[in-house]
This record gives C-alpha cells, structure tokens and sequence, in this order.
C-alpha cells in the first residue's frame, strides 16, 4: 500500500494561546519521534536564526534532528536542499527583516524546484503571520512554531515525497521534549534550557502566545546535562527560561526552585555558570543568597526593567513597582557588592509622559548599570498594548532613545573603568571580528576583553591585565606567569 502523504495543516489561534490549565506538563522523549533517519543522505542544510537565545538552542536541536537524518550543513544557499529561518517575533523590526529575507530567497527556489523552503520559530505563532506567508508567499514549504520542533522529520518526509505544503503550528501550553540532539555551534559555551514558556503577560509582549505557559525541566535532566558538558570540557553554561526566576514553581511532586538548581550546580565541574532572563517579580532573596556564595556562579545579573515609572509597570503589567525592583537590586549589590548589573528598557510606550521617561533616567541612574538593550515599543498584534491609545510623536520617542542611550553608554564606559589596572579571567572565544592578531572573550562580569596571544589559548580561562576601558571592550595584557 502507498505511504499517505496527506498535508500537515494546523493554524495558530491567538485565543487557545492565551489558555492555561493546571495540568501536569507532558515530558517525551524524543527517540519516540524519528523514524525516517536517512531521509536527508546526500542532501545539505542551512538555518538563518533570529532573536533570543532561546532561538539559538532551537537552532541546535534542529541541527542536531537534521544531522541525525543524514543531512549535513552548509553556509551555501546555492547548493542546499533545505534552508528553514528560525524567526523571531518579539518586534516588527525582526518580523520585517525575515519578510525580505524569505523574499529574497524565492530566487533559489527559481533555480531549483527540489530545494525546501521553511518558516519556523515564533513568527508563525502569529494568526496573521502564517496569513501572509500562505497569502503571499506560496513557495514556502513548511511553516511550523516553536512547540514542534521534534516533528520536524515527519514534517520534511511530508514535502519531499508528498509535494504537499506543511503548515503545523499548535497553540497549545507545550510540552518538554527531553533526549532532543543537539549540533552545538559552540565547543566552549553551551546553552541549557531550564524551562520553557511564561506566564507574565506583560501587555506588551508576544512570549507567552509563542511560547506556551511556564514548564520546568526535571532538576535531575538539568544537572545530567550541565554535567556531562563538563565531562566533554565546555567551560560556560547559561541556563535559560523566558522567566528563570520561575523555575520550579510548576511541579507538583516537589518543593523545588531556582535557588535550590544553582545551589545544586553549584558542587558540578562546570566552571561558568550563567543565566538568562530574570523577572523582578519572582527574583526572590533565596536566588540572591546563592548568588552571593560566588564560585561558579557568575557576578552579572542580568535584570530587566523596562521603566521607572510605575504609572508605566503598572500598564505593562509587569507586577512589580519601583520601589520593589530599587529593594531588589540593593539586596543583590549588598550580597554581590562587586555585581555587573545590566538591563533591557522599553522608550515610548503608549502615552509615556516626560514625568514617566525622567523618572526611567533616574532609576538608570540610581542602579548604575552596566550596559542595557534599549528600544522604542513595538506594538504586538493580539497583545493588550496594540490597542492602547498612543499619542507620542515618534520623533519624540527617537529622541527619549538618544537621551537615554547617552546613560547607559555613560554606565557602559564606567563599568569597564573599574576594571582598570586589574587582573581579569577571561575565557577566550576566539579572533577578534576585527583583527585576527587579537584574541577575544569575556570576563566573568561579561566583559569583552581584546589581548594578543597565542591561537593555541582559545577555549580556555586565562588571567589578563586590563590597561585600557573603552566603552564596549576593555583592552589587556596577556602575561602566562598571572595564569
């Protein structure tokens, strides 16, 4: 009997993913899931990523599934078979930019009839996004989200014997698919997800409807993966969950919280640990006692705020005031007092007043931070702040932006500063992008560090001696007899 190749065809609804249940999360491993291992023999990949971290690690799971069918990568869009975009849809400026890239690539579709086009990632969360691409874009092949990536070779099986077009995106709260391989990019520095999803509903932001509600990883599925990194010699880990500081909170079986996994990760081999994102809300004085036992657990805290007025918390949703985030980061300065603290920081969100943007200038201020991702509101189809009435000019906004980037690039130079003169780990990535004489990476408070020395040091620590602070970079020496 013939195989039947029917089309995947699920379209998101931005309604059942504002759902949440109390449910149990599913956990499935993912060796159930692939049984067409050869289907991508002979054939070369390609994946453009956008956005987050998050992104970055799905990049890698996919890349792990492809080469586990037999595919193998490369940078060459004239010679693959398959190209996928990994998007990203937290602003229109990212949503934007993959519209024009998938414009450009229908050339190579042109060229070779064969080669598979796909969309993947958050953007096709997105009611109106999967619209369009099924309206004006007809020759991509495969359109699927964020909580499917483990389908991906039923998916490929489908357009490539079955001609069909496979749209697959479920708007569900997800589950946890554990035993996924990954093809990491990196040898030294690993990203390990600790959980998926959020619950926050800022109501400026898209996460939750892309991401599905808040799920934690087993503890144990963690530490076995952050320990056999270590075994294989990385040498950083960055624990990520769109809302870390609320890991644990799911489980049901268990007392059992992000306090409790740093302290566990704390006696493992891994010589960095890092983690991303935080919420103020659930940044609780358990993670930052932890935090203060230093060791492994790196001293940059990275802690948004998105504004200082609370008039503007209050519309985002963001279930903190000032006064609560200025307690938070005093506790963590007074436990850490040697802290980098940085931040991301929303200009112009709708009817920001001058009162509401002096008031976020002197929080900067007041936090010292040492860097901050900065933008001007983007509004989010089907999140409550599309819908708020906006009376700012954007000139004004533009110019709010410029002010406030003079802050904290101000913060920026005086968090290198006091690295001057002093002796810094770093941990070496690689050539500097812009001389290959120089060596390039990042201290333990996250500070890109240039220095000459041999190829030979990539992918270790070495001791440096910062001798000059730019605004982005510290410049050192390196001396074998400090290491």
């Amino acid at each position: 009997m013939a195989k039947d190749y029917s089309a995947y065809f699920t379209r998101p609804s931005a309604k059942e993913a504002r759902k949440r249940k109390t449910t149990q999360t599913p956990i499935v491993s993912f060796e159930a899931h692939i049984n067409v291992r050869h289907l991508g023999v002979g054939k070369q990949y390609l994946i453009q990523t956008y956005g987050c971290q998050g992104n970055e690690a799905d990049t890698e799971n996919m890349r792990g599934i492809l080469e586990q069918m037999g595919f193998t990568a490369t940078e060459d869009e004239t010679v693959a078979d398959l190209i996928i975009l990994n998007t990203c849809a937290i602003r229109e400026n990212a949503e934007n930019r993959v519209f024009g890239e998938i414009g450009r690539l229908k050339k190579y579709k042109k060229h070779n009839p064969d080669l598979i086009l796909g969309v993947a990632g958050c953007m096709p969360q997105d009611e109106s996004v999967v619209d369009r691409l099924l309206k004006s874009y007809p020759y991509v092949d495969l359109i699927f989200g964020t909580h499917n990536i483990h389908q991906l070779p039923y998916y490929l099986e489908t357009a490539m014997f079955g001609k069909e077009r496979v749209v697959e995106v479920l708007s569900i709260e997800g589950s946890i698919i554990e035993n996924m391989p990954k093809k990491r990019q990196n040898t030294v520095k690993a990203w390990v997800h600790i959980m998926f999803g959020c619950d926050e509903f800022c109501t400026y932001c898209i996460v939750p409807y892309t991401r599905g509600k808040e799920r934690s990883r087993q503890p144990e599925a963690i530490l076995e993966e952050v320990r056999q990194l270590a075994l294989e010699g990385y040498q950083e880990v960055t624990l990520l969950g769109q809302n870390v500081n609320a890991y644990g909170r799911d489980f049901t079986d268990k007392a059992y919280t992000f306090a409790n996994l740093l302290e566990d990760l704390r006696h493992t081999d891994m010589p960095r640990i890092r983690f991303m994102t935080s919420h103020p809300r659930d940044f609780d004085q358990a993670t930052v006692d932890v935090l203060a036992k230093g060791g492994n657990l790196m001293p940059h805290i990275h802690l948004p705020v998105q504004s200082g007025s609370n008039q503007v918390l209050k519309k985002m949703n963001r279930k903190y005031t000032l006064e609560r985030y200025l307690d938070l980061v005093d506790a963590l300065y007074e436990a850490i007092p040697d802290m980098s603290l940085t931040t991301d920081i929303i200009v112009g969100f709708p009817n920001e007043t001058e009162e509401d943007f002096a008031q976020t200038l002197a929080l900067v201020e007041r936090c010292r931070f040492e860097g901050a991702f900065t933008f001007i509101f983007s509004a989010r189809a089907n999140t409550p702040a599309a819908s708020y009435l906006d009376e700012t000019a954007m000139a004004e906004k533009k110019a709010r932006l410029q002010r406030l980037n003079t802050l904290v690039n101000d913060g920026y130079l005086k968090g290198n500063e006091r690295f001057l003169n002093h002796t810094v780990e770093v941990l070496v990535d690689g050539e500097s992008k812009h001389d290959d004489a120089v060596l390039a990476g990042y201290s333990k408070h996250g500070k890109l560090v240039n220095f000459k020395g041999p190829k030979a040091l990539i992918g270790t620590r070495v001791n440096v001696r910062i001798t000059e602070a730019k605004t982005w970079f510290l410049l050192g020496v390196y001396d074998e007899s400090l290491t």
